[in-house]
């Protein structure tokens, strides 16, 4: 019987040895290379389901969460504060002149509610499919298209400007010690998560406000947006409106060294 192709000869004819084809050679690779991933995959799910943003929206639950949590210790540290001012009030020793002088200080404090004529400024996202509706203007990039830190920065700024009594963004009010930042696509708010639109409304005179606002560079940087790829901006005139006062902890908190 002869040998097989893929046997070796005996006698003294050349010896055949087995070769390894370049086909057999990418199969284990491929093989080795699926291995990775599956060991990879498991690696990183550690049984969960990679596939879905599950943690993602878990936490933005707990955002949603704790900025819910925290604007109920507002209002209830408000309540508070209002119960311990009445009793203080009804006989703490001080004169005429001195509760003059701390009423001045909490109306600059921004502690004490603020009424008179209001100005509301209102920006939003621009649509998702947004086109620059001018010529000679690029398309948007998604960085174009949605509300940022210093544009809300700006309308806060140009109404200190224009002379407002008292601004309050969204449901809270502006103090001394306030941060306006943003965080992607919300705003965050002493201690609590915001998404667009956002308001913001001032109360003083409504004339100068406005007059702020048109005044402003950085707003009118602002509206090139507006106008070219539809950011939202609108301004209203409210009539007389009630401010509230800041409820929330005045306590300054700062690094401190390790030891």
């Amino acid at each position: 019987m002869s040998n097989s192709a893929d046997s070796p000869a005996t006698g003294d004819g050349p010896v055949r040895t087995r070769r390894f084809r370049p086909v057999r050679i990418l199969t284990v690779a491929v093989f080795a290379l699926a291995g990775l991933i599956f060991f990879t995959s498991f690696n990183t799910a550690k049984g969960t389901n990679i596939r879905t943003d599950t943690s993602l929206l878990k936490l933005s639950d707990l955002i949603q969460e704790r900025s819910r949590k925290n604007k109920e210790l507002d209002e209830s540290n408000g309540a508070l504060r209002d119960d311990v001012e009445s009793l203080a009030e009804r006989d703490d020793g001080s004169t005429k002149a001195q509760d003059e002088k701390l009423t001045g200080l909490e109306d600059s404090a921004g502690t004490r509610p603020v009424r008179g004529e209001a100005v509301t400024v209102t920006l939003n996202d621009a649509p998702p499919n947004a086109t620059a509706k001018l010529p000679g203007y690029p398309e948007p990039q998604p960085d174009y298209l949605v509300i940022h830190q210093q544009d809300l920065q700006a309308v806060v700024n140009a109404l200190w400007n224009g002379g407002a009594k008292g601004i309050k963004v969204m449901d809270q009010r502006l103090i001394s010690t306030s941060a306006v930042r943003c965080v992607g696509n919300t705003l965050i708010l002493q201690g609590r998560v915001y998404s667009p639109p956002y308001k913001i409304t001032a109360v003083g005179d409504p004339g100068k406000l406005q007059q702020a606002l048109a005044d402003s560079p950085a707003i009118q940087n602002y509206m090139v947006y507006v106008n070219v790829y539809g950011l939202g901006w609108k301004v209203t005139d409210d009539g007389t409106v009630t401010l509230p006062g800041y409820s929330g902890t005045v306590d300054l908190h700062y690094a401190k060294p390790v030891k």
